[in-house]
């Protein structure tokens, strides 16, 4: 594995942006609201000032399909906050209900990367009041599910259970968030387990690349660590560790408890405020550890080459925004405008992606995805591929075409359908409610609110052509560029090539 590193003379420095003044930037910001978030009938006008004055199609009314439960909000004395969206009895007689944490691999201490996975996997192996088969049954017994994943920023702990058990669930988060006991026998069986996990994540190309990518885009920084951590770390992972992690990021004001579904609020206030009572003090919240190591975006490469893999794939990826910058929706929209395209679907030139008609009707990819990462103070934007050998110098040439494209010649049919499009994929995004519990306590982690979907929807709109080719201006013209590949791919450009291809 070769790795390469780019100066980037004129690479901008990423920063949170909590920016609260709608008049200074073309976009929208995102601000965030100590207020609980209620549905809304009407967009504030100030969602509108954006909006393309020569579009003669009056602004979308979202409010007749928009009509959510209402979304409920209590902030205990601890700083933990319950929030909840109650779906009525009529329609489900199941809840979903978790603990969103606001702390993942990029909070490790140095030298003990993957301890936030492998604290996930060992929340669940017994407790001072259940043992790990003891726990299993009582799942089981109910019907319910538990579950748990960790990501570079966060990590959740969440159940579904029929409503009656709601009290139950509660009562198991509890115990297992603040007395699991670690057993020895049990971390050194859970090396095992994970290192099996390790392999199996080795052989998904798509997961392998991404890691990759994060480690070109934010070299030597806890960002660019995998989730799992390498397997020296896991081998020497102990019950010091875990409880570390606990003690310094598990904390009230860190947590979120989010319930949908068949659940009372009040209930679901008074039942946590009982039971969540032994977390740590610690003050520190996610945002000064992140202020105190910013990660900054590199322009870099990491290439594997791999002939005996039948296809090349690679990612060619910009810096993105933070969940709260006003560019972050723009850059949602964008996109979606790039789309994604899958050569077995038998969908080319018909396409309403322009570098999808491009790619299909000339060959060039087995598959293509858009994507759009973000994270508290940065973000990644790019493109995944897969194509065969023969076809990367061709299909890099067609890429690097549509992505400056953006920045100069967008029209406004095109922005029209990413929007709906957009807009359709967050209502797909929300059916049922364990999607619904996750959705609100991500946001209020990301954003310190549960946004309405009316005013996202309002925000969507916002975004006009004008306002798309601002954004790739902004993000991808002489910028740097970060690039990951695996699989046979000699005749693939390198980095510098790309990034050649941002200039102005």
């Amino acid at each position: 594995m070769a790795a390469l590193c780019l100066s980037g003379a004129r690479r901008k420095l990423p920063a949170a942006a909590f920016s609260s003044s709608f008049g200074s930037s073309r976009y929208l910001s995102l601000s965030p609201s100590p207020a609980p978030s209620q549905e809304t009938t009407t967009p504030d006008p100030r969602f509108l000032l954006h909006h393309s004055s020569s579009d003669a199609t009056p602004f979308p009314d979202h409010s007749p399909f928009l009509r959510f439960p209402e979304v409920r909000l209590s902030t205990l004395p601890s700083g933990l906050r319950v929030v909840t969206q109650t779906t009525p009895s009529s329609a489900t007689h199941t809840a979903s209900l978790g603990v969103w944490i606001d702390a993942g691999s990029r909070f490790e201490a140095p030298g003990t990367n993957g301890t936030a996975h492998f604290l996930e996997h060992m929340i669940f192996k017994g407790t001072r009041r259940r043992t790990a088969r003891s726990l299993e049954v009582e799942i089981e017994n109910m019907g319910g599910r538990l579950n748990a994943y960790t990501s570079r920023e966060q990590t959740t702990f969440f159940a579904d259970v029929q409503s009656k058990d709601v009290p139950l669930a509660i009562d198991v988060l509890a115990d297992i968030l603040q007395n699991s006991n670690f057993p020895e026998h049990a971390i050194k069986r859970e090396r095992g387990v994970i290192l099996r996990e390790m392999k199996e994540v080795q052989e998904q190309t798509q997961e392998v690349l991404f890691d990759h990518l994060h480690s070109a885009a934010f070299h030597g920084h806890p960002l660019g660590d995998t989730i799992l951590g390498p397997e020296e770390n896991i081998l020497r992972i102990s019950r010091v560790d875990l409880r570390q992690y606990i003690s310094t990021h598990y904390t009230g004001p860190r947590m979120v408890i989010s319930a949908a579904g068949a659940v009372n609020h009040d209930e679901i206030v008074n039942m946590v405020g009982r039971l969540f009572t032994n977390f740590s003090s610690d003050p520190t919240t996610a945002d000064q550890l992140i202020a105190a190591n910013p990660a900054v975006f590199t322009g870099c490469e990491v290439r594997v080459e791999d002939n005996e893999m039948p296809l090349a794939h690679f990612v060619v990826t910009f810096k993105g925004s933070s969940w709260t910058e006003p560019s972050s929706i723009p850059l949602m929209v964008i996109q979606s405008l790039l789309g994604s395209w899958e050569k077995n679907t038998g969908i080319g030139s018909c396409s309403g992606s322009q570098l999808a008609r491009r790619v299909g009707t000339d060959d060039l990819a087995h598959s293509f995805m858009a994507f759009n990462t973000n994270y508290s103070d940065t973000g990644l934007f790019g493109v995944f591929l897969s194509a065969m050998p023969s076809c990367l110098y061709d299909l890099s040439n067609v890429l690097m075409e549509e992505i400056r494209r953006l920045a100069f010649q967008v029209s406004d049919e095109e922005v029209t359908r990413a929007r709906n499009q957009l807009k359709s994929a967050m209502l797909l995004h929300i059916d049922g409610s364990t999607a619904v519990s996750e959705n609100n306590g991500r946001q209020m982690l990301t954003y310190r609110r549960v946004m309405p979907f009316i005013e996202f929807f309002a925000r969507v709109d916002a975004v006009d052509a004008a306002v798309v080719m601002e954004t790739a201006r902004n993000f991808i013209i002489d910028k740097d560029v970060a690039v990951a590949a695996m699989g046979p791919i000699r005749d693939l450009p390198d980095s510098t090539w790309f990034r050649l291809r941002t200039a102005a």
